[in-house]
């Protein structure tokens, strides 16, 4: 049995575990890491997903699992708690993350309302991958279409940001027909072979939308920071809101900022928003089953937790 330090930590309200694999490397030698996905969510309350700082070359990486165990390639809010774990080594306030491959620039970026942590990353933009198998012109993307194996009244937009997004704009969030499409893409494997994100999104004005998301391997959670991005997007490439403007961006857990910028530099996106670190625990883990148990009741980050719980007060009222 080793023992490991974890932190629990949230991006707009999408909670993790996550563990400095730079650090604890040792204790992490021969661990199965979706098998600790699974169990470390669950032990820890139901979090969103597993997160692990890694070495990548002369720089960092993240490496996340849903809580199902399965590998994600990359995650909005996943990366700013990572980003801020990772500043620790670089000191830097502009740096490289990598995560499925590819790097990501971060930043170090002014506190949210005054206290909060905020951390923002360049997401690059591709309309084509193996995970959308609906022909379409690459010239132009697939914006705003129909799938009426899907959704006979929606029209979706495709989005590849490091993971596939399919998003809709719409003018009622409603979460039953959520669900109901987050559980057909899994039907439907000759279009979605991999299984997709799918997110609606409904404008409030030219510079505020609101999201809400069907994670594959989490099912309907209260934020995705890639989703929230590819919904940024959908809606400046629609005509909805504009290019080169920040958009706020709300859903349940809270808000983020976005700019989309589309030009000689290709299609990209810029996400900022929160990275809160909840509270600080031990694991104890056994190596042989990857199964984890808590060393005594995480000690909570009490100031960080009531910094955010102002920040939603003061953005509801």
């Amino acid at each position: 049995m080793h023992e490991l330090e974890y932190l629990i930590c949230h991006g707009s309200s999408n909670r993790f575990v996550l563990i400095d694999a730079v650090r604890w490397a040792d204790a992490l030698k021969g661990v199965d890491r979706s098998a600790l996905a699974r169990h470390a969510c669950r032990i820890c309350g139901g979090l969103d997903g597993l997160l692990l700082l890694v070495p990548a070359g002369t720089e960092y990486g993240m490496q996340m699992y849903n809580p199902d165990g399965s590998p994600a390639e990359m995650c909005g809010n996943g990366i700013r708690c990572v980003a801020r774990l990772a500043q620790r080594y670089t000191t830097a306030e502009r740096f490289g993350l990598w995560s499925g491959g590819r790097r990501y620039d971060v930043s170090c970026e002014q506190p949210v309302h005054g206290a909060i942590p905020t951390y923002g990353v360049v997401i690059p933009v591709g309309f084509v991958s193996e995970d959308f198998r609906i022909s379409f012109d690459p010239g132009t993307g697939f914006v705003a279409e129909a799938i009426p194996e899907l959704d006979e009244q929606l029209r979706f937009t495709y989005l590849h940001l490091g993971n596939p997004h399919l998003v809709a704009s719409t003018g009622e969030i409603d979460l039953e027909r959520l669900e109901r499409l987050g559980r057909r893409v899994t039907e439907l494997r000759e279009l979605f072979p991999h299984g997709i994100n799918v997110s609606l999104y409904r404008p409030l004005d030219e510079r505020r939308i609101f999201a809400a998301t069907y994670e594959r391997g989490a099912g309907i959670t209260s934020s995705c920071g890639t989703a929230m991005t590819a919904c940024t997007t959908a809606a400046c490439l629609t005509g909805l809101c504009r290019c080169g403007e920040p958009i706020v961006v709300r859903n349940r857990g809270g808000e983020v900022r976005c700019l989309c910028r589309n030009d000689a530099g290709g299609l990209r996106t810029t996400l900022v928003g929160n990275a809160t670190f909840e509270a600080d625990g031990v694991f104890r883990i056994d190596p042989a089953t990857s199964r984890v148990n808590l060393c005594g009741d995480p000690v909570l980050r009490r100031d960080e937790i009531a910094a955010y719980a102002a920040f939603i007060d003061s953005i509801t009222d």
